[in-house]
Formats: C-alpha cells, sequence, structure tokens
C-alpha cells in the first residue's frame, strides 16, 4: 500500500493536485452549511470571491517556485543531504518524520516569525484581516506572503532532504487540513478536543483569527497541534468568545482587494507593535 502511495505521488498529475484543492474548498464549504460554527449575514460568494483571487496568487507563486523545489529535492536525495537522510530510517518511518519537519519548517515556523517581524507581520494581516473566517479563507494570503512561505518549504526540503512524492504528501496534507481548521464548521466538542491533540482542529485554529492579542499571537499550528504546546504558544480560548478581524484594520476593507494588496505598504496602518 504505502508503495502505491509513494509512486502516485511521484507522478502526481497536475490536474489530480487541482481537484485536491478544489475538492477541499468544495466539501467544507457544504459542510460549512449543514453544521456553521457562525451564522454569517455575509454575501458567500463576494466573500469567497476575495479569497479565491488571493489563492490564485497563492498558486502562481508557487508554480514559479516549483521547478527550484523540485531541483533542491533532486539535489539533497543525490547528496545524502538533510536530517531524513542522514537518518536512514525505513520508508514509513521516513515518511512521518518527513512531515512533522516539513510542517514545523514550512508552516509553523514561518508563520511564528510572520507574527515576530514587523515587515512580514504587515503582510500576514491580509490572512488576519478576514472578518467571516472560513474554507475559502485558508489559502487568503498576500502573494508576498506567498513568496515567504514558499521559500520556507524550500529551506524545509533542503535541511530535511526529503524525496518529492513526500514532498507532494505534505503539500496535499497542509491544503486540506487548512481548508479544514478554518472551515465555518462545528464539530462536537469532544471530537474537536481530541483532534486538536495532534492535529489542528477548527476551533483551536479558529483561537488565532481573534481580532486582539493574545489569542493572534497563538496556536500557529497547520497541520500537527504540538508545535503549539511543545513551543508554550497553546491557547484554549472557548471558540464562542471569538471575534474576527483585527483591531488595528477598518473591518470594512476586508473584501476590499486594491486595499488589501496595499496594506503592507500603508504607512497609516498600525502594526500594534
Amino acid at each position: 500500500m504505502l508503495d502505491g502511495i509513494i509512486h502516485y505521488f511521484e507522478h502526481i498529475p497536475s490536474l489530480h493536485r487541482a481537484l485536491i484543492l478544489a475538492g477541499g474548498i468544495s466539501f467544507f464549504w457544504m459542510v460549512e452549511s449543514a453544521a456553521p460554527l457562525f451564522s454569517f449575514r455575509y454575501h458567500k460568494w463576494k466573500h469567497a470571491s476575495v479569497n479565491l483571487f488571493f489563492t490564485l496568487t497563492t498558486i502562481i507563486v508557487n508554480f514559479a517556485f516549483a521547478l527550484l523545489i523540485v531541483k533542491t529535492s533532486d539535489w539533497t536525495i543525490a547528496h545524502h543531504f538533510g536530517i531524513v537522510q542522514w537518518l536512514s530510517l525505513p520508508t514509513g518511518l521516513s515518511l512521518i518524520v518527513g512531515l512533522v519537519l516539513l510542517d514545523f519548517v514550512g508552516a509553523w515556523l514561518i508563520h511564528y516569525i510572520e507574527h515576530k517581524v514587523k515587515w512580514m507581520w504587515k503582510f500576514h494581516m491580509v490572512h488576519h484581516a478576514d472578518t467571516h473566517v472560513d474554507t475559502t479563507t485558508a489559502n487568503r494570503h498576500h502573494p508576498g506572503e506567498s513568496v515567504l512561505r514558499a521559500i520556507f518549504t524550500l529551506i524545509g526540503v533542503f535541511v530535511c532532504g526529503v524525496p518529492m512524492w513526500l514532498v507532494m504528501i505534505y503539500q496535499s496534507l497542509s491544503v486540506v487540513l487548512t481548508q479544514f481548521n478554518h472551515a465555518n464548521i462545528r464539530l462536537p466538542l469532544w471530537l474537536d478536543t481530541s483532534l486538536s491533540w495532534v492535529i489542528v482542529s477548527p476551533d483551536m485554529h479558529k483561537v488565532h483569527h481573534h481580532y486582539m492579542r493574545p489569542q493572534t499571537d497563538s496556536n500557529y499550528g497547520n497541520i500537527f497541534s504540538f508545535w503549539d504546546r511543545l513551543f508554550g504558544t497553546y491557547n484554549h480560548t472557548p471558540v464562542d468568545q471569538v471575534q474576527y478581524g483585527l483591531d488595528v484594520l477598518d473591518g470594512n476593507q476586508d473584501e476590499n482587494i486594491p486595499f488589501q494588496l496595499g496594506v503592507p505598504f500603508n504607512k497609516k496602518i498600525k502594526t500594534d507593535y
């Protein structure tokens, strides 16, 4: 079975990758309608069109970095370089270790840094500006932030020394799970709490989208939740107390694409540092 999975992700067609992205959004979009966490009063399609615009820019940036990531992965394998290569573990364990490490470098670490470095935070503010967080918010990233995340994914591939099939699995899981934990869905509390010990659950991540600190500076995880518990950035604010947006941005501008594109360069916007 594992060999079949590896073979598939070694040769995964671009169409299948697109279907994973579109399929995830479509699935969680339907679930949101059936079991919403918050009953938003908003034009869902208008809101989605803004976030899908930023999803498109994210795809373009990732496509631009794709060849470089492939070349980097091939180089690490050819030269037996990187943590996974040095450990020489069985394939199954290499998969687990590789996923954990890529999630740390390519998601948790860059996310944490974006909240701590002033100019990076201004790019990341576009993601937090959404006042109606749902599954389409998952890939709402300013193109500048998409570049930063692509760079850290590249660094992760280099440092970890992972083959491309593992990178493809990681990116596929990352896409689906970030759609899942941004989705406006209400899971039974026991289920959400149980999931949050291993993966980032919807309630856990919604705390990160609260409009003010300290909640904003917590729960940075993307796939695995234990990084936040390990580094002391976990926050357990009841999700019913969460209010989306940012206290330094006008909530009426969250669906204004030109305004959002200009946020990192707008000197009038406070960074609250």
